[in-house]
């Protein structure tokens, strides 16, 4: 519970005194250790326990990020300051109180190469202050640091055995904290949603099947991705050696000491030279076969992992419009949707029934669209359906202005809206000029705040929200107009069985 005065909240946990702030109502504690520094002999290692601290720890500003570089999106694209002592985590809470509140712990997306947990996008104030919701926003180790398999390059070396997936590891053990600690901030362990964003959802699903996570979380939210973006043991194993050679064959020793700027250069050269990688998946990305996760997370999802949890899962429409596929030419178009599928002609044509006389870019963006982010997020919902799981889909069909139209409703643009956060910095350049549409901000907000309290996501704007299963397949679309919809986009659907 707090101890001092409303300005300066402190709160006891487990490792020792932390000091927040009261901000805009609610009550702020940032840069809070969830697991030791995985630095030096840590490096690789899986997470361990938080070290404890004497005195107070100023928990009243945000730390800094997870080691990485600059993205190629429109989202992550600026340099941010990073340490290797990242694994730390944020919370915002109506009060730290004794209060059981429902907690939404916020997974950032990014590749798994880049991103943090306390941008404004996340801010859980409006969760907090409208909806009496406790928001925890964590960061993980990303890159070759958090995912790149080193086991069969080391076999002697215990600790890298799980190094494949130790990021998903961090974010197990923030979850661990979370059950600790998170009463003393008016939260209730026995009511957490987890959820992400593009790789925060790829991390929600990988949670959601892993057979180590039970009671960990009881509800799960996964904005823009699902369960097919991951690495077998092979293909991991194969780019942690092509990784090594880039850093001249460390020994482990070696490898534990090298300055990470030197990991981060290394890891993007093996990006950089990957002609070979599988669409959707880059190098660095988790890879099944430990414990963690013992099999691709999408045979354990069909097999009913998880299948207790309700699940809120969606894409937007256009998402790959993010990487300015929408600005492609007809060649460049045709040679993208053929790395994609060998029945290009038939695809185009499919889609442009519903597309109409669109420039080559946006068929692209919506083939494209539907391969990464939209079939994965079906596949998850039709294999959940097998177990009468209460499953809840959504598409996000808001357009944006901004850069002459060529976002559409793009890879990311949905988060501002969930959080109610679109007077946050960067969010106009995003979502375009206009008329600020706080309407749709609200009532996606609001039912996201209701699928956390009550694991249905229906609202008295929404109206009721049914439970998609495989023969209405009924989905909620978030436009200017919100609405159901019966088994959207049926024939593109059907063209993906065999090959998605």
């Amino acid at each position: 519970m707090s101890l001092t005065s409303q300005e300066d909240p402190v709160v006891k946990i487990h490792s020792g005194l932390i000091k927040g702030r009261n901000r805009r109502e609610v009550q702020t504690f940032f840069d809070i250790p969830y697991a030791a520094p995985p630095v030096e002999e840590l490096r690789f290692a899986p997470p361990q326990p938080p070290i404890p601290w004497e005195g107070v720890l100023d928990a009243q500003r945000p730390g800094k990020a997870a080691p990485q570089l600059p993205g190629e999106g429109l989202t992550n694209r600026i340099p941010v300051p990073w340490d290797e002592d990242c694994l730390k985590l944020n919370v915002t809470t109506p009060n730290a109180d004794d209060k059981n509140r429902p907690v939404y712990v916020w997974i950032h997306g990014g590749g798994y190469l880049s991103g943090q947990g306390a941008i404004p996008w996340y801010d859980g104030t409006s969760f907090a202050f409208n909806h009496d919701i406790v928001t925890v926003s964590i960061n993980y180790r990303l890159g070759a640091l958090g995912f790149c398999n080193l086991a069969s390059s080391f076999p002697g070396e215990t600790t890298f055995t799980s190094s494949g997936l130790h990021g998903t590891m961090d974010q197990i053990a923030a979850l661990e904290w979370v059950q600790k600690n998170i009463s003393m901030f008016g939260g209730d362990p026995e009511k957490v949603t987890i959820g992400g964003e593009s790789a925060g959802a790829f991390s929600v699903c990988n949670l959601l099947a892993s057979p180590v996570t039970e009671g960990l979380f009881h509800q799960a939210i996964a904005q823009s991705g699902a369960a097919h973006h991951i690495h077998s043991p092979e293909d991991s194993s194969a780019i942690a050696k092509k990784f090594l050679t880039e850093l001249d064959s460390p020994t482990a020793d070696e490898l534990r000491s090298i300055p990470a700027s030197k990991i981060l250069e290394a890891q993007h050269r093996v990006i950089d030279n990957d002609g070979n990688r599988d669409f959707g998946v880059d190098a660095f990305y988790p890879s099944w076969g430990s414990e963690v996760l013992p099999r691709p997370p999408a045979e354990l999802i069909n097999e009913s992992a998880g299948s207790h949890i309700p699940l809120l899962i969606g894409t937007n429409e256009d998402e790959m419009s993010l990487w300015g596929i929408t600005s492609f030419d007809d060649k460049n178009t045709e040679r993208y949707i053929q790395r994609i599928t060998k029945d290009s002609e038939n695809f185009k044509s499919v889609y442009r029934k519903r597309l109409g006389d669109v420039k080559a870019g946006w068929l692209g963006c919506a083939i494209s669209s539907d391969w990464v982010f939209r079939i994965p997020a079906v596949r998850v919902a039709e294999s959940r359906d097998l177990f009468d799981s209460e499953t809840f889909m959504y598409k996000f069909s808001w357009d944006s202005t901004a850069f002459d139209g060529q976002l559409g409703a793009a890879h990311a643009l949905e988060i501002p809206f969930t959080f109610n956060m679109l007077d946050r910095p960067g969010v106009t350049l995003f979502i375009g000029t206009g008329p600020r549409p706080d309407a749709l901000a609200q009532t996606m907000h609001d039912a996201w705040a209701s699928f956390i309290k009550t694991g249905d996501p229906s609202t008295s704007t929404l109206g009721e929200w049914p439970i998609y299963n495989s023969e209405t397949r009924t989905v909620m679309n978030f436009d200017e107009e919100c609405s159901l919809l019966f088994d959207p986009e049926t024939e593109e659907r059907t063209l993906w069985h065999q090959l998605r």
